[in-house]
Formats: C-alpha cells, structure tokens, sequence
C-alpha cells in the first residue's frame, strides 16, 4: 500500500488551506470550511454591518460558485441552478413526474431524495424501493424516472451508474442522482445523469444553504420551475415586480432567491476546490480509510468511509472519549477521511478501538 506522504501535493495543500481538527471525521455531516471560506465570511458580516453589503456583489460572486460547481462537475455553466437544499431541488423535479408514474428510489437512500417523491403518491405517483444492488434491475418501460444518490449516505455505499444509466436509457426513463456523499471526494460527470443535486455544505465545505442543480436541456423543458421568483428571472434585476414574467433561458430559471451569505462562503470555498485535483483528493482520502480498514482486519474497499456496527452507540462513546469526531447513523458508527485527515487520524481510531 501506498502512503499519503506520495502525494504530499494533497496533504501540503490541505494543511495550508484548511485549519486542521484531530480527529474530524465527519465530512458526510459536515466539512470543515477553509480558512479562506471563515475570511470571506468574517469580511462580509463586517461589511453588512457597517452597512457596505451590496446584493450585486453577492450575486457576483454567486455566478462565480456556479462556474466553479460546473466546472468540477463537467458541464455547461448554463446548466447548473442554485438551491438551498437538496429537498427543495428534487421536490421541484418531483413536481414535474406525470400523474400515474412510475419512480425508483433506493431503499435507505438519504430521504431529501425520496421523500419530494413519496409526497406526489396523493397524485398517483407510484414510488417503488429497492436495495441498491437491484436497482438497475428493476428499470421496466413503466418507469418514468429513477432517483438515487451517487453514494449513499449512511455507509458510503456507491451506486453502480454504468448500470443505471443504460438501463434507464434502454427504457426510455430519466436519471436523477444525488451526489451529495461524492462530489468533493471523487471525480463526479454530472452529464451522465438527466438530473443531479448537492448539497454543498458537506465534501465540498461550502456553507449550508448552498445546494446545485445540474439538468440537461431537453429534460428542462421537462420542468415547470415552481419556486420561480425574481432570482429566476432573465434578468435577475428587471424581475422583481410584475406582472410581466420572463423567466431565464436557461437553468437560471429553477434558481431560488439566494441566502447571500452562504454565497460569499460558497464562492470561497468553490475556489479552494479548484485548486485541487478531484483524482489525488480521492487517492488520499481512500488511501486513508484503506489503512484503517487493514489496522482493523476489515475488507478493503474502495471508497472512505467506513462504517462498523454499532447498535448500543458504544463505540461511538469510545470515539468520541478519544478525541474522534464522527457520526451514528442506521446503527452505525460512520467514519470518513477527507482532505484534512492524516496517518494521525488513522492512528487515533485505530487506538482507540484497539
């Protein structure tokens, strides 16, 4: 196995961006803000507050996290809409399936992506749960749109997306994946899917109240924008008193009106990342979690969280005695390695659980 020190590009980066926790392993939770993130965001309350805020300037500086978010995920600036949370982007798409038709959802998928959908079944929509490895599977020409997160939330678990996709392609049904748990980690392709969301306040350590849509032209059409107020105008400025509606050409127009704040911290942190290759971020991080999983005789596993049972939360509480900041989630303690992490980290968990 390999060490972190061959790619000292990420741990060296790390250390200067980023003011390092002992023992943070909770990025699924939330990610810990670069230094330049607090900065931006210290700056921008003293501004409000000496009464120098300018809502042009946070919009600017919107557009900028947009780019950026397009950029890293590998599509058109113009396709990427910006939300607060991901329920809200999926309920919008959710709003959009037909009377009657069929949605696939994975059993134990984070619930921001199920529930917009399950709440549409008083319309006839009907939601059909399946475990991850059988979701491919259970694409028949009855369904309308298969929904899933890139990896799950609860064990990090990924989705096999050459299998979905060309299923739901060979039946004519729509992709919408949720790459919360992976964008910021891993090399994600959001043209691979019709339909994608994140959350942004957790791999990627922007603030939370910053969250993406990416959608693919011919599947905006698709879409009704319901939470189309100004900031979904062609022209943001120009939009703010009707009765006259010109909403954006683009996927501007599912933008929702923004938290600025949050933007400032976005735009901040959307540069940080840009500054990182997606492919030696994902290196490190599993390279971490791979030492651990060794340290304590599990099977190896290509991704960098690491799950172990935890019914009674007692290894939680050894954890979290050791110093370990980490998450219980489905029975579960939940432990991952993200950009800050360490050999350190791997020897605090491995010593405390010895």
């Amino acid at each position: 196995m390999t060490s972190v020190t061959d790619h000292p590009t990420v741990a060296a980066r790390a250390a200067e961006l980023w003011a390092p926790v002992p023992g943070y392993l909770n990025a699924p939770t939330l990610g810990l803000p670069p230094r330049a993130v607090v900065t931006a965001m210290q700056e921008a309350m003293i501004q409000w507050q000496t009464g120098r805020a300018c809502p042009v300037e946070y919009g600017e500086l919107a557009e900028r996290a947009r780019q950026r978010y397009a950029e890293l995920v590998g599509v058109p600036t113009d396709s990427v809409a910006l939300g607060s949370q991901a329920s809200v982007l999926a309920g919008t798409v959710a709003t959009a399936v037909p009377d009657g038709a069929e949605v696939l959802c994975v059993t134990g998928d984070f619930t921001s992506v199920t529930f917009p959908f399950q709440v549409q079944e008083r319309r006839g929509v009907r939601v059909r749960h399946l475990p991850l490895a059988e979701l491919a599977d259970a694409v028949t020409p009855q369904t309308h749109l298969v929904a899933f997160s890139l990896a799950q939330s609860s064990t990090g678990d990924l989705v096999d997306v050459a299998a979905v996709t060309e299923a739901a392609a060979a039946h004519g049904a729509l992709t919408l994946c949720d790459t919360t748990q992976a964008t910021g980690w891993m090399p994600v392709d959001a043209s691979l899917f019709d339909l994608t969301i994140c959350s942004a306040y957790k791999w990627l350590c922007q603030p939370r109240g910053t969250a993406y849509l990416t959608v693919r032209p011919e599947v905006a059409d698709l879409i009704t924008p319901n939470n189309a107020g100004w900031y979904a105008g062609a022209s943001v400025w120009d939009s703010v008193y009707g009765p006259e509606m010109h909403l954006a050409p683009d996927a501007r127009r599912f933008d929702v009106s923004l938290a600025w704040l949050c933007w400032v911290g976005a735009e901040a942190a959307s540069e940080v990342f840009a500054t990182l290759d997606p492919a030696r971020v994902r290196d490190h991080d599993l390279e971490l979690a791979a030492e651990l999983r060794a340290r304590l005789g599990l099977e190896p596993c290509d991704r960098p969280v690491i799950t172990l049972d935890d019914p009674t939360g007692h290894l939680a509480d050894v954890l979290e005695r050791a110093g370990v900041r980490c998450a219980s989630r489905a029975g579960r303690v939940r432990l991952a390695f993200h950009v800050w992490n360490t050999d350190a980290d791997v020897d605090l968990v491995a010593e405390a659980l010895a």
